[in-house]
């Protein structure tokens, strides 16, 4: 028969290990999580432009191109935690009605913040923006970066600009310029 202080000792020693076996896996995923981080950090850098911009409806699964077949913009993130966000719809010409002037904002998403990175995503916390309500809020988008390409989306939201306020997030696409 097995003494109680060496099936203890067994017990003890399983829990250890199991202990040693969790530390050790979250360290690992820490460590990967601080690098995918890092990484981010530096290729985040640069100035972005615009190559697409799609809605996704999250009621119906329906996709528009939001701002037209052509849209053109810049993102441009400096070394020192600023990003500079100007989109704008395919085809905008000068307004000659208020009417015409407001139809513009319909087709422009426009901010300024400092932003950081956490995990596969960039925050901004939003100190100048195309739409009053924007300012002060913090902004999280999901980015993947390949190469010269930045594939970016954002949280399911009700936005000022379209889909009539109901719930969709925008699939937008980027590529390097510098």
């Amino acid at each position: 028969m097995v003494s109680k202080t060496r099936t203890s000792r067994h017990f003890i020693s399983l829990i250890v290990v199991c202990a040693i076996t969790v530390v050790s896996a979250a360290t690992s995923a820490y460590a990967q999580d601080t690098k995918k981080t890092a990484d981010l950090k530096k290729d985040i850098v640069g100035v972005w432009g615009l190559v697409s911009y799609k809605v996704e409806d999250k009621e119906t699964g329906r996709t528009i191109d939001a701002m037209g077949s052509s849209p053109r913009g810049r993102v441009i993130f400096t070394p020192h935690g600023w990003v500079a966000f100007n989109l704008e719809g395919s085809d905008r010409q000068p307004p000659k009605t208020d009417v015409e002037r407001a139809h513009l904002m319909k087709t422009l998403v426009a901010y300024i913040g400092r932003y950081r990175i956490e995990g596969n995503q960039w925050v901004t916390n939003v100190q100048t923006a195309w739409t009053p309500e924007w300012v002060g809020t913090e902004q999280r988008r999901t980015i993947e970066i390949n190469g010269d390409f930045a594939n970016v989306i954002t949280p399911w939201r009700i936005m000022p600009n379209w889909d009539s306020g109901k719930l969709s997030r925008s699939i937008i696409r980027f590529k390097r310029i510098e």
